[in-house]
């Protein structure tokens, strides 16, 4: 393992040592690391690339680290992860991907998670997305979650982009049954002519099925973003997104949040609101002894938290 691809794997998966229990690493393509354990198998898929996550069933308090790295310029990754979360588990599962380009050549990573959530399940799933290296050279990363949330279960997603990455889009789908619980937050920083795409789409088809969606987002320079979501409520629940986004400069963000009410007793709400760094909060950090840039770096900082 050369010291670019440690250097990655702790920024992206915050790993300073190995984590106890199982964990897979991807490197350009190829199989770095893999442990399992007694509660969780990690198999490779035999028609395409990939791999299957079975988490036995009352798994408690364990995790799953699943890193990718790319660290060569010309190179377009695709996998395609399936997740089977036994009944009364509760697990922890860390996925990110860096790509560190220093040529003059596009890298790619695509993954595709989909996720099988048994019953009186609660699993929280972190994804990091970072990009280095030359920064006239495309660094794209193009996720797609699809996840199935069962009876009585709590799925939290918490998915990171800070900056780095040229293009991205993020297509996150999910259904939920009765008691089913979806929680969201979405952090993500664009600066220089960087483009960000997110699209939710949730469907609320269980009895008392509950779904909250809070993305945080900065756009600097000439860097784009656009938020996209859409709950749709068959049944009785309840449903919320807010979305918060930061302009500096030239950059730009559009924010289209969608409820679409199919029963009586659904119960769906969303909020948006876009603007820049407020001058008073500048001026305010700046009598403090900060100068201009390091208040506003400050500010960004607290507002993505």
């Amino acid at each position: 393992m050369n010291e670019i691809t440690k250097d990655l794997l702790e920024q992206v998966a915050n790993l300073h040592d190995i984590p106890q229990g199982a964990f897979n690493i991807r490197e350009n393509g190829k199989a770095l690391a893999r442990q399992n354990t007694n509660e969780i198998e990690i198999i490779s898929k035999k028609d395409k690339d990939g791999i299957d996550i079975v988490v036995q069933p009352n798994t408690k308090n364990k995790s799953v680290h699943i890193p990718v790295i790319v660290s060569v310029g010309g190179f377009d990754d695709l996998v395609y992860n399936d997740f089977y979360i036994g009944d009364n588990s509760d697990i922890l599962i860390v996925a990110g991907c860096g790509i560190h380009n220093t040529t003059d050549q596009k890298s790619s990573h695509n993954g595709i998670h989909t996720f099988h959530i048994g019953k009186n399940c609660k699993v929280k799933y972190i994804e990091k997305h970072l990009g280095i290296g030359n920064n006239n050279t495309d660094k794209i990363l193009n996720p797609i979650t699809n996840i199935e949330v069962g009876e009585n279960s709590v799925f939290e997603m918490d998915t990171i982009q800070l900056g780095g990455v040229s293009y991205s889009k993020r297509d996150t789908s999910a259904e939920l049954k009765n008691n089913a619980t979806l929680l969201i937050t979405e952090k993500i920083l664009t600066t220089n002519k960087d483009i960000a795409q997110t699209n939710f789409n949730v469907n609320l088809f269980g009895y008392n099925s509950k779904v909250e969606v809070v993305s945080r987002s900065v756009a600097k320079n000439k860097s784009k973003q656009s938020f996209y979501s859409n709950l749709i409520g068959k049944n009785k629940c309840f449903g919320h997104v807010e979305c918060d986004g930061v302009i500096s400069e030239s950059a730009q963000i559009t924010s289209t949040p969608k409820i679409v009410a199919k029963n009586v007793d659904a119960e769906l709400v969303h909020e948006a609101a876009i603007g820049k760094i407020s001058e008073e909060q500048i001026t305010k950090l700046m009598t403090l002894g900060l100068d201009k840039e390091s208040a506003e770096q400050k500010i960004i900082e607290g507002f993505l938290k």
